[in-house]
């Protein structure tokens, strides 16, 4: 018995109190998949949109705003930490098994399931170490006017939202659901910021009146209201400090741009050295 079982036998007393989701005993259908994923996205985008009780203030500039759509997260809201818990622990656990500092043998299921528990464990710890310091630091206000109570019903939302996202990525990558909780969330997260600035109803004052957030919604009301259609089309393509429909566009494009070349793919010719004639092809994609 090395040491690095030893670290990884310090995790096994958690091992009963850690949420887990069992293994698929059966085949799960591609019905039931496509059920499970719709559910889990549905909870992921509930806790985006669920805001945060007992916070003071979410005003003011945001250090995480731009990596929010890879980290997916939404200021403010339950889903404050986004997947950072699971990322972060995941890479962890892979740099220290990675450099031998821990120990892992793939083949011995003992092992595997101690390691996805020290990594589910790390991962909780990273979710309350984040929603402590993010209470601590200010973002929803000095803890002298939130008070006691509402500083530890923040950090108890936080790290309950984390724990559910870590439930929701194993319940995925257990079978039951369609690829990784990772990737879907965060294309989630990126689909509802690009519908909701295209789309969006809010009203802004940009300074020559209120203006609606959605660009595409800007841009009807802009050509019904204005009696300048092309002053209008303009203002509706180029407006600065709200999106506009160039940004749409862009964004369509590169996604087009994007769904092409993943179509691409590079056929190689192989042949042996050994035996002559023999020769095949290898498949790559771009």
């Amino acid at each position: 018995m090395g040491g690095g079982f030893r670290v990884l036998h310090l995790v096994r007393p958690f091992l009963s109190f850690l949420p887990e989701v069992q293994n698929a005993d059966r085949k799960i259908p591609f019905r039931e998949k496509v059920i499970y994923t719709v559910i889990s996205l549905f909870i992921f985008l509930v806790c985006s949109q669920l805001p945060l009780y007992g916070i003071h203030s979410t005003t003011g500039a945001d250090p995480f705003y731009w990596m929010r759509v890879i980290l997916a997260s939404s200021r403010g809201t339950v889903m404050e930490l986004g997947i950072t818990p699971i990322v972060t622990s995941g890479l962890v656990m892979q740099l220290l098994a990675g450099s031998k500092i821990i120990e892992v043998d793939n083949n011995v299921r003992e092992d595997r399931a101690l390691l996805n528990g020290a990594q589910k464990l790390l991962g909780i710890l990273i979710a309350v170490g984040e929603a402590v310091a993010y209470v601590l630091s200010g973002m929803y206000g000095s803890v002298s006017q939130l008070g006691v109570g509402n500083a530890i019903l923040i950090i108890v939302q936080l790290c309950f939202a984390g724990i559910i996202v870590i439930c929701l990525d194993e319940l995925l990558q257990k079978g039951y659901g369609l690829g990784s909780g990772i990737s879907l969330f965060i294309a989630t997260n990126i689909c509802e910021n690009i519908i909701w600035k295209a789309f969006s109803p809010t009203t802004i004052n940009s300074g020559r009146g209120a203006e609606f957030e959605g660009a595409v919604i800007a841009l009807f009301h802009l050509l019904i209201t204005r009696t300048d259609k092309v002053r209008a089309l303009r203002e509706a393509f180029y407006r600065q400090n709200l999106p506009n429909v160039t940004n749409l566009l862009a964004t369509v494009l590169i996604f087009l741009i994007v769904i092409y070349f993943q179509g691409f793919r590079v056929v190689l010719p192989v042949r042996s050295k050994n035996a002559r004639g023999q020769q095949g092809s290898y498949p790559i994609k771009l």
